[in-house]
């Protein structure tokens, strides 16, 4: 296996080829491929964003017919068929079902260009700097979306460029079991003398994916929402991972009968692992002058097309979203029985998460390291998050197939076995 030139020639800021020091060449489903043969289960999928497998065929095809005419592949925002087939699409199978009114921005290929819009939308509507943020999220490594991202890994690699324009306020269960920490936000958003500008709005993830899993309550969800609307600030919710029907619903917060003002989504948004980004607002704060935000390549006619053939073919009912839901409680049980028996070890250990977006919480980065380099060399892609790595996630397919699902399962408990024994 040849990896001389790679590793020479692409910088030292790479980070899965380390953790999976083997040359991919395909993929299918739940299954990667190195170019030895050699197979593997896949609970990574590109972070969260291969939603619907590797070259799913439904979506794939969508794609391959879409380039066999000729179509239009690079449009800047030209009106073209794609992205009507697109927004059509959009709002008949997923907004209006769900009774939400939105306009549409595309602001370029990223999830950190989503954020970027969605912060910077939120302070033009407002005309206030703030945005509140919460302790352990994760919404991009540009300089705004930096200034909302808590980890410090992240923010220190500026070189000493300060982040500003974000406020930092504790996740729910940061403090522990018992303590609302929005206790904490609503009392600054009453004191004058509390030190906190008045945001103009509020971004949060409803389960923090880079964060460590963490789902927050959804009677906290609804309160914050309440107290934005109360204090006239913009409820901002990053989709970007856990949107796409990661956590069982399309939108994570539709758990919570919440209704954003802005939402931003990647990732699994193209369906097929397209750069794709986009973000939805409430039609009064459309406030954009023509050009006021753009980017080259925020008309991705591919995307349009492979995002259309995913919606129209998983979301146009709730069955693909009843089987989320149903192989994420297999991941749950089984999460708990793995969690349980490395307790039994002396290491204390917990399963959380919601829908096909869940973690095992093993208190050290480094003995989440071991279960998964463990399971790698026993055939199984996956990863850690949480501050010090301490959470080993599982972000499957969601269209992975119940044998594939119980044989990644298998694998991550003999290699939690074989690694802590």
């Amino acid at each position: 296996m040849q990896t001389q030139i790679l590793e020479r020639m692409e910088s030292d800021v790479r980070t899965y080829s380390r953790s999976f020091p083997v040359v991919f060449t395909k993929a299918k489903n739940a299954r990667l491929t190195d170019e030895e043969g050699r197979e593997y289960i896949d609970f990574l999928a590109g972070a969260g964003t291969l939603n619907y497998g590797h070259n799913n065929p439904k979506i794939k095809q969508a794609l391959l017919d879409y380039l066999a005419e000729d179509n239009i592949i690079h449009g800047l925002d030209f009106f073209t068929a794609a992205k009507r087939r697109y927004l059509q699409a959009l709002d008949e199978i997923i907004l209006k079902p769900r009774g939400l009114d939105y306009k549409v921005q595309f602001p370029g290929p990223t999830g950190t260009n989503a954020v970027e819009a969605a912060i910077r939308l939120a302070r033009n509507a407002k005309q206030r700097h703030n945005i509140v943020t919460f302790t352990n999220g994760f919404h991009g490594v540009t300089m705004g979306a930096l200034a909302t991202t808590g980890n410090r890994k992240f923010r220190e690699a500026t070189g000493g460029v300060p982040t500003v324009g974000g406020s930092f306020m504790p996740y729910d269960g940061y403090l522990g079991d018992g303590t609302d920490t929005l206790d904490y936000f609503e009392k600054l958003l009453s004191d004058k003398s509390g030190g906190l500008d008045v945001p103009a709005g509020v971004i949060v993830e409803t389960v923090q994916g880079e964060g460590g899993i963490n789902a927050c309550g959804l009677d906290w969800l609804k309160r914050l929402e309440q107290i934005c609307r109360a204090h006239d600030i913009l409820l901002i919710v990053d989709d970007i991972q856990a949107g796409c029907g990661r956590t069982g619903k399309f939108f994570s917060f539709e758990h919570a009968d919440v209704v954003p003002d802005i939402v931003t989504n990647s990732k699994s948004l193209s369906g097929l692992g397209l750069p794709f980004s986009q973000v939805l607002m409430r039609p009064e704060l459309d406030v954009w002058k023509p050009g006021q935000y753009n980017g080259t390549f925020r008309g991705f006619a591919l995307a349009f097309t492979t995002a259309a053939a995913a919606i129209e073919n998983y979301w146009t009912d709730d069955s693909f979203a009843k089987e989320v839901q149903r192989k994420g409680e297999v991941v749950s049980e089984r999460f708990a029985k793995i969690a349980a028996w490395i307790s039994e070890q002396g290491i204390e250990a917990s399963e959380r998460g919601r829908g096909l977006m869940r973690g095992i919480d093993v208190g050290s980065g480094e003995i989440a390291d071991k279960i998964t380099h463990q399971a790698f060399e026993n055939g199984l892609v996956i990863e850690t998050s949480g501050q010090d790595g301490e959470v080993v996630k599982c972000l499957c397919p969601l269209t992975i197939s119940d044998e594939d699902l119980q044989k990644g399962l298998d694998i991550l408990e003999q290699s939690a076995k074989q690694a802590l024994s």
